[in-house]
């Protein structure tokens, strides 16, 4: 069974300025008639980053020193906006694969579809996330590094402690994230139950 315990990530980030990005502009709205979720990466904030092309400027994801980030930082309510699932799949499958989003503070459903991926997204103060976005600005090789036990996210000497809610930490701690994978480890009391509720009758699997 894979491991699905999240206690320490580490890895390069890359910044993505703004308050207020909401999931229209993380993974555009024409792109939600796929039926799975494979090559959203491709165009994780795709309007975005032709505009700044056509303004001759260039948005971080399409920077080649931040391709090796796995680790976003974004500002105040990031994730804002319409539901969709798509937003946080295009941000998971970018690049090498977003591994955790630090920021100032989340969208309610967007935070809760990165837990249900398995993406932490820790909450920051506005003045860490400015020296960490400038950190990794000036040196896009710095380490990140995210730990859910210790509730730090370190940048060099930098280590600013984050706030997430107990439970949610400590599910991605104890690996306890991910429904289906605690659904497939208690099948047997699964099968049990569903044989002593009537209307599932003959419930077989």
């Amino acid at each position: 069974m894979e491991n699905t315990k999240r206690t320490v990530i580490t890895g390069r980030a890359v910044p993505v300025r703004g308050n207020d990005i909401d999931t229209d502009r993380i993974i555009p709205a024409r792109y939600l008639r796929t039926v799975v979720f494979e090559g959203l990466g491709d165009h994780a904030f795709e309007d975005d980053r032709r505009q700044l092309v056509e303004a001759g400027n260039i948005h971080p994801f399409d920077d080649p020193k931040y391709a090796q980030a796995e680790i976003l930082l974004v500002n105040q309510n990031f994730g804002c906006g319409s539901s969709r699932e798509h937003a946080p799949q295009a941000v998971r499958r970018w690049g090498r694969g977003i591994r955790a989003v630090v920021g100032e503070s989340f969208a309610e459903i967007f935070y809760g579809n990165c837990v249900a991926l398995g993406i932490p997204c820790p909450r920051l103060s506005e003045t860490a996330v400015a020296e960490l976005m400038s950190t990794v600005e000036r040196a896009p090789e710095t380490e990140i590094r995210v730990d859910l036990v210790a509730q730090t996210v370190s940048a060099g000497p930098l280590s600013v402690p984050f706030e997430m809610p107990n439970g949610v930490r400590r599910a991605f701690v104890e690996g306890r994230w991910d429904s289906t994978t605690e659904l497939m480890a208690a099948v047997d009391q699964v099968r049990a139950t569903a044989k002593r509720i009537p209307y599932f009758g003959g419930f077989q699997s």
